[in-house]
């Protein structure tokens, strides 16, 4: 068993869609990035790859390769998973908490379980997902921008 542990953050901006956990929420902003910018899940997908030692996100999907423009996290997320099956890795369980002063999370929380959970090939009990806000604290509490950290078990037959 390895134990691996992600980040990610992205700045909040007019005129893009806000997605985590690979669920679309109704906000006036959007966050800025290559693909869809969703830190959660990019965060789960720098634990899984940290704990099986297979690189980071960006070294994999790297924001100049036109073909990662506007992709799906949960797509890359089910490249990852490829990756570490091929090594003989599975996901265990994962850990992950967002970290966002607006919009409020928690009615978005169990869809985003089921998303992560059915890409990982696991029980939505072996995913946890928590909503914080930093209260009004940093970039974060300016809503200037949404952070995620995750951590992820991952178990090999090795």
């Amino acid at each position: 068993m390895r134990v691996g542990i992600g980040f990610d953050v992205h700045p909040l901006v007019s005129g893009r869609k806000l997605v985590l956990g690979g669920v679309e929420i109704s906000f006036s902003k959007g966050l800025s990035g290559h693909s869809d910018a969703d830190v959660l899940t990019h965060a789960i997908i720098d634990a899984l790859l940290g704990a099986s030692s297979l690189g980071d996100i960006g070294t994999l999907f790297p924001s100049s390769d036109p073909k990662y423009k506007d992709a799906s996290s949960l797509d890359l997320l089910a490249q990852v998973l490829k990756s570490l099956k091929a090594k003989g890795w599975r996901a265990v369980n994962v850990d992950a908490t967002i970290v966002a002063q607006r919009p409020r999370l928690a009615p978005f929380v169990e869809g985003m379980r089921e998303q992560i959970a059915s890409v990982l090939g696991v029980d939505r009990n072996q995913v946890s997902i928590k909503a914080k806000t930093s209260d009004g604290l940093g970039f974060v509490g300016r809503e200037e921008g949404i952070a995620a950290y995750a951590v992820a078990l991952i178990e090999g037959d090795k």
